[in-house]
């Protein structure tokens, strides 16, 4: 054997962490992501409410605004291509 093989075998020897502190690192690691898990959901569901709560505040519901911008686009639309085809009035 040579001294580089040697040294290898002896430091591979070595190495032996304590699987009391692995395991309970693990556990407190579990347990963390659970406590961030439950807050995150915490804080969505709290921006959840408040949102919902914000928007039921509003004049006009969201469907109905989405509704009148969807005939305002298909006017506009209908109108920009009867003036590319020259159906629409004259701009001379």
């Amino acid at each position: 054997m040579s001294a580089m093989q040697m040294t290898n075998n002896s430091n591979n020897a070595s190495f032996r962490p304590n699987v009391r502190l692995l395991a309970m690192g693990a556990a407190m690691t579990g347990v963390g992501a659970m406590v961030v898990a439950t807050g995150a959901a915490m804080v969505g569901l709290s921006l959840a409410v408040a949102g919902r709560r914000w928007v039921q505040s509003w004049e006009t519901p969201p469907t109905e605004m989405a509704q009148r911008t969807f005939a305002q686009a298909r006017v506009a639309s209908q109108a920009g291509m009867d003036a590319w085809r020259g159906a629409g009035p004259s701009m001379n």
